[in-house]
C-alpha cells in the first residue's frame, strides 16, 4: 500500500481580486467581523483567526499573481461559531440577502450547516457551522 505524503497542513492566506478594495473591506469587516490590515506597500488584507485574505484590485494585481485574475469568481466556505439563527438575524439587520440557507452539507471535517451570501463582487461566501448542526 502506498502511503500519501501530506505536504500541506493548512491555509495561511488566499487572494481575492476585487473591483473596489474599500467596498470589499467595509463588507467583510461589517458583515463578518474581519480585521482590515494595511501593508506598508499600500495593500490591504482581511484577517480572521490565523488566516487572511489578501485583496488585489482589478488591473492593479500584485506580482506574482493568478494567471487570469477575475473579480467575482470565488466560492469560499468560512467557519463560524455563531448559531445559524443569530447569523441569519445579523445578515437581515445589515440588509444582506441570504441566497440559500441554513442548509445541511459536508465540510472538510464533517457535517455542517451553511448560509450562503454574496459579497460586493458577487463572490459566493458560504458561512458554515460544525457546532450547531442540529439547529
Amino acid at each position: 500500500m502506498n502511503e500519501v505524503l501530506q505536504v500541506v497542513i493548512e491555509i495561511d492566506h488566499l487572494v481575492l481580486t476585487v473591483c473596489d478594495v474599500a467596498k470589499t473591506c467595509e463588507f467583510y469587516s461589517t458583515a463578518l467581523g474581519m480585521e482590515v490590515v494595511e501593508f506598508e506597500e499600500g495593500g490591504r488584507a482581511l484577517a480572521f483567526g490565523r488566516q487572511k485574505i489578501n485583496l488585489h484590485e482589478v488591473g492593479k494585481e500584485w506580482e506574482p499573481g493568478a494567471g487570469r485574475p477575475t473579480a467575482g469568481s470565488a466560492d469560499i466556505c468560512l467557519v463560524t461559531s455563531w448559531p445559524m439563527s443569530q447569523l441569519t438575524e445579523h445578515f437581515r439587520a445589515l440588509k444582506i440577502d441570504i441566497e440559500i440557507g441554513p442548509v445541511p452539507g459536508t465540510g472538510a471535517q464533517g457535517d455542517i450547516v451553511s448560509i450562503y451570501i454574496r459579497d460586493p463582487d458577487e463572490n459566493l461566501i458560504e458561512i458554515s457551522s460544525y457546532r450547531f448542526v442540529d439547529e
